[in-house]
């Protein structure tokens, strides 16, 4: 449910697929000028991406965000590293969870937050085979149920 204000630009639905997602943050990211124009028309992929803390940092890896046009000799690497802006006690926490724990770190959307770009992140367990056709049969039995409903009522 989109707040006022925030406009989703790109969702990582494979995220949901793959991981059980345990908690959510939401971190600025430091981008140069032609990364935000490209990242506003859209143009940013986060299908690969995962995000590692080193040093201190948190940053974001295989984010794809596409060279913008007119952006000659400024356009950066499109799958550089990126850093995230997190407080040091969010970044701490997110560290602990991936050592001890086992953990990962999963980017599941990018979104502008009124002129301000933002990645959700997400603290992640991996699902094993039977989890993710458990999840998917009980998406199929709900959208069966909804379908009959939805067949009753007309009726």
């Amino acid at each position: 449910m989109p707040q006022r204000g925030i406009k989703i630009i790109a969702k990582n639905s494979k995220a949901y697929h793959d991981y059980f997602i345990e908690e959510k943050l939401e971190a600025g990211m430091e981008l140069f000028g032609t990364e935000v124009k490209s990242i506003r028309s859209g143009k940013v992929n986060l299908k690969d991406s995962y995000c590692i803390v080193k040093n201190g940092e948190a940053h974001v890896h295989g984010m794809h965000v596409s060279p913008y046009e007119q952006g000659n000799i400024f356009n950066k690497d499109p799958i550089r590293p990126r850093r995230l802006l997190l407080h040091k006690r969010e970044i701490t926490k997110l560290y602990a969870a991936v050592k001890q724990d086992g953990y990962a770190i999963v980017p599941l959307s990018v979104y502008f937050s009124g002129s301000h770009v933002k990645l959700e992140i997400g603290l992640a367990k991996g699902k094993k085979l039977y989890d993710k056709r458990a999840t998917a049969a009980a998406k199929d039995a709900k959208r069966e149920m909804d379908r009959t409903l939805k067949q009753h009522s007309r009726s």
